[in-house]
């Protein structure tokens, strides 16, 4: 009698279970790919939020430069200046006599910066401002003249034993902001460290008055400043006001920045002028150029990105991340409507007529020479077409706040999108612990069953051993 064995193979059950796994992780792979293509989505919808904000700055920024004007100095040596939109295009005459200064005083020397002045007794010095009248200067020194306050009250610091050397009473007088700046200069003299002061504010009004009380006398013997008496300092520049003439019309300025002679213009002076120079007042046509160039720029930006990610794929190009999007085609056709709305109010109805024009790709290009033109022959109807109520810049602005602002096309898309991808990872969480209590369930099964069918092969065998031995007796 013939007895054949039969062994039944062990499953590999890491594997089994991993191609079992493979099958019921289906739903949550689906789930992660659409999270993959909502955050796509997000981020396109972040890089097209911040066109659409570049773009709206852009906008304002050319509705704005349609006034800005130009001041240009025939002698930037002497003066510069700006100008305001309520400045008066035109031409100027301007000649700058003196400049505005502050007045500097410089006390003795002395031997060393560090050694005390006086016992450290208290010291209250006091500073005053005003303007200094009458009188002659001779080598610093003023007499026959008078001192008026010129009403901003006066301003005082303790000397006393713990700054009581020039370089505390330099410190001290700085860390005070008494309107006045102490600095040390070392004359290489055998008594070389001078105190200087030196008043912050430029002007006539701005000269120095210093007195002293208590203390053992030594700081005032010092420091005490009247023009109209005791001067113990010497003045080595007078606090000057700014003298000019704009047209022929003379004008004082307390400092060298002159903002009310012409109306709407500011004058930084410089130096003062051997002759008079020309200050020219005219449209900052260079500035609305620029600022158009850049409205363009921006614009193609953005409608380049709008169109690219709408964008259906086809056999060589693959689909744009908010393909057909419904939002983004609401976007491109409230552009649309803007372009073909005509403003008006003036004579100006269309972008192209100061030369920004659409393409045929829906790109834009600007005619600088037409944009030019339209400004020199016709600004007022420049002006209302961009920034009247019905004016592009105006409702380009508008279309951009509606969406980007909180609760706009943009903010409103991209919460929903954001609100699926929280459920989707809930969802997926969920799964996840799912598929982790199966995979145990799977590993136990498919382990069971191995150990059975090993004790199966164990049995056969032995059988098969049984009856073989019986077979031969």
């Amino acid at each position: 009698m013939a007895i054949t064995s039969s062994t039944t193979t062990a499953f590999d059950v890491p594997k089994l279970v991993s191609q079992l796994m493979a099958v019921e992780r289906r739903p949550i792979d689906q789930l992660q790919t659409r999270v993959s293509s909502h955050e796509a989505k997000i981020s396109s919808w972040g890089t097209l939020s911040s066109l659409v904000s570049t773009f709206q700055s852009a906008t304002k920024t050319l509705g704005g430069s349609l006034e800005k004007l130009a001041a240009t100095s025939s002698d930037t040596g002497a003066f510069t200046a700006s100008a305001a939109s309520n400045a008066v295009p035109g031409s100027y005459s301007v000649s700058v006599n003196k400049l505005a200064q502050a007045q500097n005083l410089v006390a003795a020397g002395q031997a060393s910066s560090s050694t005390a002045i006086g016992d450290g007794s208290a010291t209250t010095l006091t500073f005053e401002f005003g303007t200094i009248s009458g009188g002659t200067l001779t080598d610093g020194i003023y007499s026959g003249a008078s001192f008026t306050a010129n009403g901003s009250g006066p301003a005082s610091i303790t000397i006393d034993s713990s700054n009581n050397t020039l370089e505390g009473i330099r410190d001290a007088i700085n860390a005070a902001n008494l309107g006045v700046t102490a600095t040390l200069v070392n004359d290489g003299s055998t008594t070389p460290y001078r105190l200087a002061l030196t008043s912050t504010s430029t002007g006539e009004t701005q000269s120095m008055r210093i007195s002293t009380s208590g203390g053992d006398g030594s700081i005032g013997a010092l420091l005490n400043y009247d023009p109209a008496g005791t001067q113990n300092l010497s003045q080595t520049q007078a606090a000057q006001n700014a003298a000019l003439k704009v047209n022929g019309i003379a004008i004082t300025s307390a400092t060298n920045t002159v903002s009310d002679a012409i109306q709407g213009v500011t004058l930084s002076l410089k130096n003062t002028t051997a002759a008079p120079a020309t200050l020219a007042v005219a449209r900052d046509t260079a500035a609305i150029t620029a600022a158009a160039t850049s409205f363009v720029d921006a614009y193609n930006a953005m409608a380049s990105q709008m169109k690219s990610r709408f964008a259906y794929g086809s056999k060589t190009t693959a689909a744009g991340a908010l393909a057909g999007d419904g939002t983004l085609r609401t976007m491109q056709e409230q552009l649309r409507g803007i372009f073909n709305t005509p403003a008006t109010g003036g004579t100006l109805t269309a972008l192209a007529q100061v030369g920004i024009s659409m393409q045929k790709d829906g790109s834009l290009a600007l005619d600088s020479g037409k944009l030019t033109n339209a400004l020199a022959t016709n600004h007022s109807d420049v002006v209302n077409l961009f920034n009247s109520p019905s004016g592009f810049a105006t409702r380009f602005d508008a279309w951009a706040k509606e969406t980007v602002n909180p609760g706009g096309l943009i903010d409103t898309r991209t919460t929903n999108l954001k609100s699926n991808v929280s459920n989707f990872n809930t969802e997926i969480d969920r799964l996840e612990n799912r598929m982790a209590a199966l995979e145990r369930k799977y590993t136990k099964e498919y382990t069971n069953l191995n150990m059975l069918l090993s004790s199966m092969n164990t049995t056969s065998t032995y059988l098969t051993q049984q009856l073989s031995g019986s077979s031969t007796k």
